[in-house]
């Protein structure tokens, strides 16, 4: 039997959970025995048995609860954002999976989408380490049916899904997925540094990386700084969006630091003592320049490499942001981190240091008339946005363009 339980619902939310008795009727062939499901607005009330869940269950830092609850704080409270955490738990209460999902206002209509989704390069369920033992794909699918239709939306927009969550199938991916644009680049991390450099780059790159790292240093001393207190760590992120938004503007895409509570979601997380730990904010110093910046996540012996950012001044020429790369890696095996994840993005460099790609997957579907309004050309976009990006010449006229167009918009700005 699937019971669906209340748990602290706002009628303004827009849910309507009905008790077990007014849950639709399901096919007990299809399900499996005693899951009760229940729907949560309120993080604190969630909060506990999150944390607990977390800390053995498969998952990404993207679902940490830490992670989570800054985005909802800085962001999602700003936008009206309200969040739907569907919890499975199994007759003994044990939690089996988790939902981090969100119900927010897009355009004309409601959409359901996971909770911090533009700012997560993974979206996914946290899921128990014995979830894919427990429930097959056909029971997931019913229970899936059956929390859709207890929540009020217009449309579902699930993206940025990975196949894999720990070493389980992810059981979102057994919907009607398709490919997302873009994909995903890690690299295992062994030995020392010299090793492992030697055995992912050719000895002409080495050769070329030296010069390049030479040249640098013709612009003065270069070092590696790790902030130290609050004071710096901010202004090493300010160095980092100040250097983000001039490339942002090269390329003529928006500015995602000038977006309501962004800057202040990425000050909060290195700074905030719940959030602190699993940040690492890094600068690599030519001289009096702060040639580069990295903010970074560590999560569960993984290193993710979330924002980087470069001088486009003299230094740029000499390879700044590759220099800073090398010193994280080499820091990072020293660490101890078992694996690099170069995280979502397609940049070549990417291609040159991973030994693993991480297909994506999105999932858009209309519930109502208003839904389809607004999802249809969402899924349009996709489709064209993969096919540019799936051709190479296509991309390159595509990236060409957009920032043609961006270097004049800063004129008009300028004039």
């Amino acid at each position: 039997m699937v019971q669906v339980v209340q748990a602290r619902l706002d009628a303004q939310f827009g849910l309507d959970v009905p008790t077990v008795h007014d849950a639709p009727a399901l096919s007990p062939a299809a399900l499996p025995a005693d899951i009760r499901l229940s729907v949560h607005e309120d993080l604190a009330a969630v909060e506990q048995d999150w944390r607990t869940f977390e800390k053995h269950a498969d998952c990404t830092v993207f679902q940490s609860f830490d992670y989570l609850s800054t985005w909802q704080r800085h962001i999602g409270a700003r936008n009206g954002s309200k969040p739907a955490i569907v919890m499975g738990c199994d007759g003994a209460g044990q939690i089996l999976f988790l939902l981090p999902l969100v119900i927010r206002a897009a355009g004309i209509a409601r959409e359901l989408t996971w909770l911090g989704a533009e700012l997560c390069d993974y979206n996914a369920p946290l899921l128990a380490t014995d979830f894919s033992e427990k429930i097959d794909r056909a029971q997931f699918m019913a229970l899936w049916d059956n929390i859709t239709q207890h929540l009020q939306f217009d449309f579902i927009n699930l993206t940025k899904m990975p196949e894999l969550v720990g070493g389980q199938q992810n059981p979102m991916r057994d919907l009607a997925v398709t490919v997302n644009p873009s994909g995903a680049y890690l690299t295992h991390l062994a030995g020392d540094w010299e090793s492992f450099y030697a055995a992912k780059r050719s000895s002409s790159t080495r050769r070329r990386d030296r010069t390049k790292r030479k040249r640098l240093s013709e612009f003065g001393e270069i070092k590696l700084f790790n902030p130290a207190n609050e004071t710096e760590t901010l202004s090493t992120l300010d160095i980092l969006m100040r250097q983000k938004t001039r490339s942002f503007a090269r390329m003529g895409v928006g500015n995602i630091f000038a977006r309501p509570g962004y800057a202040e979601f990425y000050r909060a997380l290195a700074t905030d003592p719940a959030t602190k730990p699993l940040v690492h904010v890094s600068r690599l110093d030519v001289g009096a320049t702060p040639a580069a910046v990295n903010l970074g996540l560590t999560y569960r012996g993984c290193y993710y490499h979330l924002l980087a950012s470069y001088d486009d001044g003299e230094v740029s020429r000499f390879g700044p942001g590759a220099a800073h790369l090398h010193d994280l890696l080499q820091q990072a095996i020293a660490r101890g981190f078992r694996v690099f994840d170069f995280t979502i993005g397609d940049e070549r460099y990417k291609r040159d240091w991973c030994d693993t790609e991480i297909k994506l997957y999105d999932y858009i579907e209309a519930a109502t008339w208003r839904g389809a309004l607004v999802a249809m050309p969402m899924i349009a976009r996709q489709r064209l946005k993969r096919w540019i990006k799936q051709t190479p010449a296509l991309w390159t006229a595509f990236s060409a363009g957009r920032a043609f167009v961006g270097s004049l918009t800063r004129l008009f700005r300028l004039g």
